[in-house]
């Protein structure tokens, strides 16, 4: 039975077991939720699993003077979960954000302001300097040689690694594995580790012309789908995903964040509704986690005068 209590254990001891919920459905197609945003307080849902083995190996390696660095945006979740990874393994860190602009306004954001107050050094390079990741890696490494640089997103091979844990033997049981998509990291793990008669779907927050080759490198497979799910680009939040939000928590009681996995259950929802999936399917969506981000999406959509997220 889930134990609450278990997710307090400090993040590279433990391997929690997560619920799995089903969502009453009338249309012959059994669909279910693995609540991994429940996997940690603080380090949420897939970006616990891909930070798992780096720092698992990073501290291995690295018994002195440890320094974790990574990349993000604003509202990034994998910022959120590495600021809070270090805290609670006392490793000090510094998190490059995108967008000069911020620098005299990250008071003023949310999951800034957490990472901060979690410890974390705050960066900001230029949206075009940004770009160039490669090359702040490169400077970063001559600067701190004994860091752990990890790449935006949380995606790298150890990343792809932890995913496994995401599967287990009750998630055998179902025709399809679904995925929202971000950097790849998640699906890739998924297809690598799920069985080879499951169907994996990955659900695309962003439009990435080499996305579909990152995720065949990570997982050395190419049996999967993605759909599109972004609302045209990354971040958008339109009234009608709000409302659907909205509407799952109180139908539900299950809150769902609107850049990753609000959209994803929005897309799975409609493509129940036309057809997509054969009669007596059994669906298994991954809630990745990415709360931590509506607080920050509720003041951008209040600023324009638009529904809010509320729950």
């Amino acid at each position: 039975m889930f134990n609450q209590e278990n997710l307090s254990t400090p993040m590279t001891l433990s391997i929690p077991n997560i619920p799995i919920v089903e969502i009453p459905l009338q249309e012959g197609i059994k669909l279910f939720i693995k609540r991994e945003d429940l996997v940690h307080p603080t380090i949420s849902g897939n970006k616990y699993w891909k930070l798992f083995y780096n720092i698992k190996h990073y501290q291995s390696l690295h018994k002195e003077n440890p320094l974790l660095i990574t990349f993000g945006g604003a509202y990034s979740n994998h910022i959120a979960a590495t600021a809070s990874l270090g805290y609670e393994e006392k490793i000090p860190t510094i998190g490059i954000i995108r967008g000069e602009e911020l620098k005299d306004k990250w008071h003023e954001n949310p999951t800034l302001v957490w990472a901060k107050n979690k410890g974390m050094e705050l960066r900001f390079v230029t949206r075009n300097a940004y770009k160039d990741k490669e090359k702040i890696s490169n400077q970063l490494e001559n600067e701190f040689q004994n860091a752990l640089i990890i790449p935006e997103g949380g995606t790298n091979s150890l990343a792809v690694k932890g995913i496994q844990y995401m599967l287990n033997d009750e998630t055998k049981n179902f025709d399809y594995l679904c995925t929202a998509v971000g950097t790849g990291g998640t699906i890739a793990g998924i297809r690598k580790y799920a069985e080879k008669n499951q169907k994996v779907i990955g659900f695309k927050a962003v439009e990435d012309p080499f996305l579909k080759e990152n995720i065949i490198q990570l997982s050395g497979n190419n049996d999967f789908e993605l759909i599109d799910a972004h609302l045209g680009r990354y971040g958008i939040i339109n009234e009608d995903l709000v409302r659907f939000i909205n509407d799952f928590y109180t139908k539900y009681k299950i809150p769902l964040d609107p850049i990753y996995t609000g959209k994803m259950m929005k897309k799975i929802f409609e493509l129940i509704a036309t057809g997509y999936f054969p009669k007596n399917s059994k669906i298994l969506a991954f809630h990745t986690g990415g709360l931590q981000g509506i607080k920050g999406a509720n003041e951008m959509l209040k600023k324009q005068n638009k529904l809010t997220i509320n729950f």
